[in-house]
């Protein structure tokens, strides 16, 4: 056991996760690729939890924030931030959202806290509809809406939160249906849970695929449908792109517009990606929405010269090298690459995902059984095999959870691939 691993356990929380029988110290990185306090060189094929969006060390990114750090590091809202309003000014006009406004934040869990906090107010009412096998965020009103038990560590919650069906396509009473079918069932589901409850919710979150939970997504659509439920109620509709924000997913460069071709949700939130390792996020919102709030209100780090600077530099970087199209194309070649892979691994129940967001869900053979420990021998040896990924699901974690730097080549997809297979295969 390392000395710095028992310093860790000696100081920090004992539920603070690591992964790893032996826990891993990264030291620094390059493009696609890091390296371990041993010398030992990774491929990365997690990026931090999603949030190395486009590479390693990025010189782009690096410079802006070296730059501007030599300029001032700090002011807070308090006084005008010529970065800041850049970078709002970019987002609010990717996000389509009509006579947008931006608040930043330092993290995914804050912008979705934001988002709660804008929603119920707006409408006031302290219910929130979420999807079960959500997850969004680790702050007290986050977890009040996670339908994901494994990250849900208390039932008090400042909000009524009311699950729906909708997140999980092949697991539950409608995984038999056919999309078209199972659409209709969860809609009408929705329509049945308003039916059953007094007074009116503030908003639907929903994560266009399920990070934490497995990177489980409904059949394109699924949100359109609801959508038409929700106006009829005048419930808001939140969407969760902490995870599938900046072209992730391939084809569309938010999540929700797999679902819907009529507009944009009447808020966004958004985090990990845009800073690529910078602590970013924030709520993209219609102006009478994020105006609705009547007392004072400021950000200390929300926003900061720095942070705001490595925005602007990463997503220049992302649009002019549409990496959202790399995404799409290198993405859509390694999930085919796996999924001839696990053909051959009787304990893969399914592959699944779009763009460079790839799950791998395992099984004990022969059953639908989830099997963590299998998860947990694959993470093992592909890390023996130089391969860094992730797990999640609602089932004990036993979904691998693939996600690399947008920029991944097709040689290191392959190269990936192909520890996976092995480390797949000694199952």
């Amino acid at each position: 056991m390392s000395e710095l691993y028992e310093r860790h356990r000696a100081v920090l929380p004992q539920w603070l996760a690591l992964y790893y029988r032996e826990p891993l110290e990264l030291t620094h990185g390059e493009g696609r690729h890091v390296w371990a306090a041993d010398g030992t060189k990774y491929l990365d094929f997690f990026g931090g939890i999603l949030t190395t969006m486009t590479a390693h060390a990025l010189p782009e990114v690096t410079k802006a924030v070296a730059e501007q750090a030599g300029r001032i590091i700090h002011s807070s809202t308090l006084y005008l931030d010529r970065p800041m309003v850049e970078l709002a000014e970019r987002i609010a006009a990717l996000s389509g959202i009509p006579d947008a406004r931006v608040f930043f934040t330092t993290s995914g869990t804050e912008a979705n806290d934001a988002a709660l906090l804008l929603a119920t107010a707006y409408r006031r009412s302290n219910q929130i509809l979420a999807l079960r096998n959500s997850y969004h965020g680790r702050s007290f009103s986050a977890v009040g809406i996670t339908g994901n038990r494994g990250w849900s560590p208390t039932s008090l919650s400042p909000l009524q939160t009311l699950y729906v069906h909708g997140g999980v396509r092949t697991r539950g009473p409608y995984a038999e249906l056919s999309d078209a079918a199972f659409i209709d069932a969860c809609t009408a589901d929705l329509e049945d849970l308003l039916g059953q409850t007094r007074g009116g919710a503030a908003a639907l979150i929903a994560e266009p695929v399920q990070g934490v939970g497995g990177f489980t997504s409904p059949p394109d659509g699924l949100f359109a449908a609801f959508r038409e439920v929700l106006k009829r109620h005048g419930i808001l509709w939140i969407s969760d792109e902490v995870q599938t924000g900046w072209g992730r997913t391939g084809d569309h460069f938010w999540g929700w517009q797999a679902h819907d071709r009529n507009g944009p949700p009447d808020l966004i939130t958004f985090a990990k990606g845009i800073g690529n390792g910078m602590s970013i996020g924030g709520v993209v919102a219609r102006a009478e929405i994020m105006n609705c709030l009547d007392a004072n209100s400021i950000s200390t780090f929300g926003g900061s010269p720095v942070t705001m600077a490595a925005g602007l530099a990463n997503l220049t970087y992302l649009l002019e090298r549409d990496l959202q199209g790399n995404a799409r194309r290198v993405g859509g070649l390694l999930i085919e690459r796996l999924r001839a892979a696990a053909a051959r691994v009787p304990a893969v129940r399914e592959v699944r995902g779009r763009g460079l967001m790839i799950g791998i869900e395992l099984v004990r053979p022969g059953t639908d059984e989830a099997d963590p420990d299998a998860a947990t021998a694959v993470l093992e040896a592909a890390r023996a095999g130089g391969l860094l990924i992730g797990k999640g699901g609602a089932y004990n974690t036993s979904v691998l959870r693939i996600a690399p730097p947008l920029s991944l080549t097709v040689a290191e997809a392959e190269q990936g691939a192909v520890i996976l297979e092995d480390a797949l295969r000694a199952l």
